[in-house]
């Protein structure tokens, strides 16, 4: 850090710089922008990171973010319970919901199966998943994991687990090119997905 700099605006230069894509000189911009910036716009900045990190935490039934016990998506009454949605991350919902094309509810993993990476199927919310379908509510389950190898095996993983269970069992249609991730699919793509699924061999 320069020793040019006051030492509370070293701390926020060397802050924004541990944020991913933000290097030193971005880093240094964006101190000074806060630095020049109305009290109250700096603090609005400050509250809302606060917020994001005590208010939003997991929702109870389907593991997206929510700042309620169950997530709004969960407690909206014209989706269609019937139906489930798995994903591996939040930022998935969020580009699914973008579509337009999805009216069923969701389970969000927390990630895939990866055991070199030392993620095995008991870190993921698996056996939540087993346990909604078992209230015989469930009569779809659609798989978005991502189409690459350990999305794939984590779909797979998942399927041996429900299919003694009478439930239809769907993966979104190769539209999205494999090795591809969800969260960067065009509208487009995904919606061509959702609308084109197939059952899970």
């Amino acid at each position: 850090m320069s020793s040019a700099y006051t030492e509370s605006l070293n701390r926020l230069i060397e802050e924004f710089g541990h944020l991913p894509g933000i290097g030193p000189k971005t880093a240094e911009r964006l101190a000074f922008h806060i630095l020049k910036a109305e009290a109250g716009d700096a603090m609005k900045l400050a509250d809302a990171i606060r917020d994001v990190k005590t208010k939003i935490k997991r929702c109870r039934q389907c593991w997206n973010l929510s700042e309620a016990e169950v997530c709004q998506i969960c407690s909206d009454p014209r989706r269609d319970p019937s139906m489930i949605c798995i994903v591996e991350q939040p930022k998935d919902v969020i580009s699914l919901e973008k579509t337009g094309a999805s009216k069923w509810l969701y389970h969000v993993l927390g990630g895939h199966i990866a055991p070199l990476d030392g993620v095995e199927a008991s870190d993921l919310t698996i056996d939540s998943l087993v346990e909604r379908v078992r209230t015989g509510q469930v009569q779809e389950i659609i798989m978005a994991t991502n189409p690459n190898i350990e999305g794939d095996g984590t779909a797979l993983y998942i399927s041996s687990l429900l299919r003694p269970l009478g439930v239809r069992i769907t993966r979104l249609a190769r539209g999205l090119p494999t090795g591809s991730t969800i969260e960067y699919a065009s509208g487009k793509i995904l919606t061509d997905a959702i609308l084109g699924r197939q059952e899970l061999e």
